[in-house]
C-alpha cells in the first residue's frame, strides 16, 4: 500500500488518522472553497447563499468520511461554489434574476398600517413585526415606526418616524 493510501485511507474503512487527515486537507479545500466565492456567500445569508453553504458542508463531509470519492466530492463542491458565483455575478447584470434568487424586499408597515397583503405573500405576522421593533427600538409603540421592511435576507428592518 503506498504512503498516501496509508495516510488518507481509501473507501470507508478509515481510522482516526486517515479520518483527520481528510478533515485537515479539507478544511483548507473549504476555506479555498469560501474565498473564492466570496464574501457574499457566507455574510448576506439570503436563501441563496444558504443553499450553497449546506451544499458545501454536506458534499466536503462526504470527503471527510469516505462516503463518496475524496476527489468527486471536492469537484462537486467547486462546481457548487463556482456555480454561486457565476449567478451572483449575472445578477449584478439582471435586476429580473435577481429577483428571482434572491428575491425582493416587502414593505409590511408604512405610516400605522399593516399591509396585509405583502405579510401574507412573505408569511409574517403581526407578531414578528411587533418584536423587531422591540428588538431594534427598545419600546413596544409602533407609533414610534414610520416603516418596517422585509429584507431579502429575511430580517425585519425598522425605520423611524421623523419627529
Amino acid at each position: 500500500m503506498d504512503a498516501i493510501a496509508v495516510l488518507f485511507g481509501t473507501g470507508k474503512d478509515l481510522n482516526a488518522l486517515q479520518m483527520g487527515m481528510r478533515a485537515l486537507i479539507v478544511f483548507v479545500v473549504a476555506l479555498v472553497l469560501i474565498r473564492i466565492s466570496g464574501r457574499r456567500s457566507f455574510g448576506q445569508r439570503s436563501a441563496f447563499d444558504y443553499v450553497v453553504a449546506i451544499l458545501l458542508g454536506a458534499t466536503l463531509s462526504r470527503a471527510i468520511v469516505g462516503a463518496s470519492p475524496f476527489i468527486a466530492a471536492v469537484a462537486a463542491s467547486t462546481v457548487i461554489v463556482v456555480l454561486h458565483r457565476l449567478l451572483a455575478w449575472a445578477c449584478m447584470y439582471s435586476s429580473s434574476l435577481e429577483r428571482m434568487v434572491v428575491g425582493v424586499e416587502r414593505e409590511v408597515f408604512r405610516d400605522g398600517q399593516f399591509n396585509r397583503q405583502e405579510m401574507t405573500r412573505a408569511l409574517v405576522t403581526v407578531a414578528d413585526v411587533q418584536e423587531s421593533v422591540r428588538q431594534a427600538l427598545g419600546s413596544r409603540a409602533m407609533s414610534d415606526v414610520g416603516a418596517a421592511i422585509l429584507e431579502r435576507n429575511g430580517g425585519i428592518s425598522i425605520i423611524r418616524k421623523k419627529r
